[in-house]
């Protein structure tokens, strides 16, 4: 992922700086030409965030194997500790909140956001209205969608480096896009 991430930010770039290019250049002439490993990603990406305004947007953290989740958080810490003007927003499920707020010591703030039910039955009503195939579906089973789906979903985890003095201020900077 965070190979994934340089690529993006290099590719973005009208100039790559000699350290990147080195890095590679490096990497090319060991056997096989391997690509760079997980500690010269974190050094590069850190050596190139560092004079860059950088928003990292990371979704469904928790889908994230445990393993790779703790090398992915402790990575992303070392990266902002080099790049104060690096935010990075991770959005997941709850049971990973401990975990983020753990592995990114003091530079997280967190945001609970969920749907109200009847947002969720809306939505259902919507996409049960578009059926290609209505007699598919008789009442019972339109009644059990409309009860367990809403009942089934859970809050979700908007976790991200603490940037702005509260909540209220992190959405209403997202939505106005005056970050």
């Amino acid at each position: 992922m965070l190979g994934s991430l340089l690529k993006q930010i290099v590719g973005g770039m009208e100039n790559i700086p000699e350290e990147i290019s080195q890095a590679f250049q490096e990497q090319k002439k060991v056997v096989g030409g391997r690509r760079l490993l997980l500690p010269d990603i974190v050094k590069t990406l850190g050596a190139v965030t560092s004079s860059l305004r950088t928003f990292v947007c990371i979704d469904a953290l928790d889908e994230c194997a445990v393993v790779h989740r703790a090398k992915l958080l402790d990575s992303l810490k070392q990266i902002l500790d080099k790049s104060p003007g690096t935010r990075i927003f991770i959005l997941g499920r709850p049971h990973i909140r401990a975990e983020v707020e753990r592995r990114l010591s003091g530079r997280v703030m967190s945001v609970s956001i969920g749907s109200r039910k009847t947002d969720i039955i809306g939505y259902l009503r919507v996409r049960l209205e578009e059926d290609e195939n209505p007699e598919a579906m008789d009442e019972t089973l339109e009644a059990d969608i409309l009860e367990k789906i809403p009942e089934k979903m859970s809050e979700m985890y908007v976790g991200h480096d603490a940037w702005n003095p509260t909540p209220h201020h992190w959405l209403i900077d997202m939505c106005l896009g005056s970050y």
